[in-house]
Formats: structure tokens, sequence, C-alpha cells
């Protein structure tokens, strides 16, 4: 069967939800990432990175910094990892779809071709496939702050310190930002799982990630602690 042959299927609630889906994801990350005077959570975290840099060219004892940096590198290990897992299993589905027709048959959906199953599975491996890549690349450049962070000489007064810390700084940050953009990916396609629902159920979850999504990144109790001065 030619998959074009289903897209008559595909509802303007599909369209919508696929429309809240992609244009969605683009602009809560676009608004996170440049959020003008009102800063969010991934903003302000980047200065403290900054803060943290400064702080550790003073630090004599640097094995606290180290072990921080090996946790967010197990940390974006461990999503990686996940994401590989979670994109084999969508690819399993896809290769067989036939476990997904009782499903639908529980909510009343009737008995659907496959390959329309295929086509509201696909944005889902899509989006785990680009979380994957993101983990991965926030991995290799956690390394690369590492070394960098080696590379700082223990005299603070040395002047090669606090640029190579700020160098460390900015590529701390780099990961961050990678890592947040794995996360979201994450988020966007657990949301996306329900177009398996259909349409309607499409566009409630796409609503409810990009209203959780803001909230943690402009209205959560986080980012108001970030703002405290002290």
């Amino acid at each position: 069967m030619n998959p074009l042959d289903s897209l008559p299927h595909l509802t303007p609630l599909d369209l919508l939800g696929l429309a809240l889906l992609w244009l969605g994801y683009w602009a809560i990350g676009w608004r996170i990432e440049h959020p003008g005077r009102r800063p969010s959570v991934t903003v302000l975290m980047a200065e403290h990175r900054r803060e943290w840099m400064r702080a550790f060219v003073q630090r004599g004892n640097r094995i606290f910094d180290a072990t921080i940096m090996g946790s967010l590198r197990q940390g974006t290990s461990f999503f990686a990892s996940t994401c590989l897992l979670a994109v084999g299993g969508v690819l399993a589905l896809i290769g067989n779809t036939e476990p997904l027709q009782g499903v639908a048959e529980g909510f009343g959906q009737g008995r659907q071709p496959a390959v329309l199953w295929q086509i509201k599975l696909l944005p889902v491996a899509l989006l785990l496939t680009h979380a994957f890549l993101k983990f991965v690349w926030a991995h290799r450049i956690f390394g690369y702050c590492s070394v960098l962070m080696a590379s700082v000489p223990n005299e603070a007064s040395d002047p090669r310190a606090l640029p190579r810390a700020m160098q460390a700084a900015e590529l701390n940050i780099r990961a961050a930002w990678n890592f947040n953009r794995g996360l979201r990916a994450m988020y966007f396609a657990l949301g996306a799982v329900a177009w398996l629902l259909g349409g309607w159920a499409l566009v409630l979850a796409m609503t409810a990630v990009l209203w959780l999504l803001w909230s943690r990144e402009f209205a959560s109790v986080p980012r108001a602690v970030l703002l405290e001065q002290g």
C-alpha cells in the first residue's frame, strides 16, 4: 500500500496536533533560550554556571567540582541510553503494528490500516532520535569541559586560570542547553504517543506539554528560588 493512500484518514484535528507538535517544539525552545526580560530557569542557571567556574579558580581542593561533573555526565549518559532503548521499541512497533489494533478497538476507533499507525509513530521515533543525539552531544561537551577544568592552574593568581575557567563555563552552559533540548524532545515524544488515540488526544497532549514546559521554566518554585538575592 502506498503511504499516500492513508493521508485522507488524517483529520483536521490530526493536522492541528501535528502543527502544535512541530511549531510548539520550536517556539518553546526559542522562548526558553531567548526569554527577553523574563529570564527562564535555563538562562538563570547559565549565570550560576559561570559563578561556579569563578569559585572553582579560588578553590584549593577541587574534588567537589570533579564529583559534580561526574554526576552531570552520568545523567546525560542515562538519558541517552534510555532514548536508544525507546527508539528500538518504537521501531519494533512500526515494523509490527498488530498490537496497536487491539488498543484502537478498545477505544472504539475500529480497525485502521497499518501504514496509518506507522505514520503516527514516526514523530515519536524522530523526536526520540533527536533527543538521543542531543544527549550524546551534551555528554561529549561535558567531557570537553572536564578537560578544560583539569587544565586550570592551581594558583588563582596565574593569568591563565580565570580565562580558562571561563572557557570551561561556556562549554558547561552549551552542554546544559543541549541536555535541556534533549529533555524537551523527550517531553514532546511522550506527548506524541497520544496521537495513537486520535487527533483530539494529540491536541490535548501537545497543549499539556507546552504548558508544562513553560510553567517549569517561567513559573516554577526553582525559578523563584534562583531569583532570590543571596
